[in-house]
């Protein structure tokens, strides 16, 4: 009897005591640091709670049963009829039309959000193209002609278009505060577009697992104002060393835990060859100069 008193106090307590410690520190996807992602977030929210409808009453369900239902029970009998159509149309309606709602709900916003679709700003978006390499990210800046490693800077308030390219195997580009993880492959060039709400430092990282370096392979995102974005590229502007096609090819080459770096200036024409580099398929030659 004692032990029956205290049960519920422990299915209740138990989950509270292991949830205190979390914070929305350790889990950037809820705590929204841009339009993107708060829409991402509110999406899944919504889905979380329509499953709710499902998951809720099975645990409620389960609970009544067993208690109902135990050994020690005189008063109910279980005799199922095992040929009612009731409970085949429960069976199979209820779900199906949840899951109807959901795939409604997440088609609906997904599209919604194209990764590719421009974000509506009174600020002109600023251009980074991006290059995924064994075992970290290269960022070009073409209209200011910088590049750094490892450290992608930007204006919050201002939307970030990015062009994204891998020169190794497929990579995946994820900001979680900032949302829309999206491939990199070689050859190819995909877009995002992101914005941050308010000046901040963001952890960025490849999702997709590439080797030896995958759990190294993350970046450091800030989001800063405008005027301290215009300091930061004129300090890169004074990197005693450039992106030449010599320094990119040695900067390509596998590296693991890569410090950030920064170049002055970016040889021309540098990010097209990367993505040329591998548009001719299997019988592809060094890239053309």
């Amino acid at each position: 009897m004692q032990f029956r008193r205290v049960l519920p106090v422990l299915f209740v307590g138990a989950p509270a005591l292991l949830l205190a410690g979390c914070t929305f520190e350790n889990a950037p996807i809820l705590d929204a640091a841009g339009p993107i992602s708060q829409w991402e977030r509110d999406i899944l929210f919504r889905a979380f709670g329509i499953m709710m409808i499902v998951i809720i009453p099975v645990f409620v369900m389960t609970a009544v049963f067993a208690w109902r239902y135990r050994a020690t029970s005189t008063k109910s009998r279980y005799d199922p009829d095992w040929d009612s159509a009731k409970v085949d149309a429960v069976t199979w309606i209820i779900p199906a039309i949840i899951v109807l709602a959901i795939a409604i709900h997440v088609w609906i916003f997904t599209h919604a959000l194209d990764p590719y679709k421009p974000i509506e700003s009174d600020n002109e978006p600023l251009e980074v193209q991006v290059v995924a390499q064994d075992w970290k990210w290269l960022f070009i800046y073409p209209d200011q002609d910088v590049a750094s490693v490892n450290q992608l800077a930007f204006p919050s308030d201002t939307p970030l278009t990015l062009k994204i390219t891998s020169d190794t195997v497929m990579n995946s580009f994820f900001i979680p505060a900032l949302g829309s993880q999206i491939y990199a492959m070689a050859g190819m060039q995909t877009q995002l577009n992101l914005l941050s709400d308010e000046p901040g430092t963001f952890v960025g990282r490849n999702m997709q697992y590439s080797g030896d370096g995958f759990a190294d392979q993350h970046f450091e995102a800030v989001a800063m104002t405008q005027a301290d974005f215009d300091a930061w590229i004129a300090e890169v502007k004074g990197a005693a060393e450039s992106l030449s096609d010599e320094a990119y090819d040695a900067l390509a080459k596998p590296s693991i835990d890569h410090p950030v770096t920064h170049y002055s200036s970016v040889a021309d024409g540098l990010y097209e060859r990367i993505v040329l580099k591998y548009d001719c398929g299997m019988t592809c030659a060094a890239p053309a100069q």
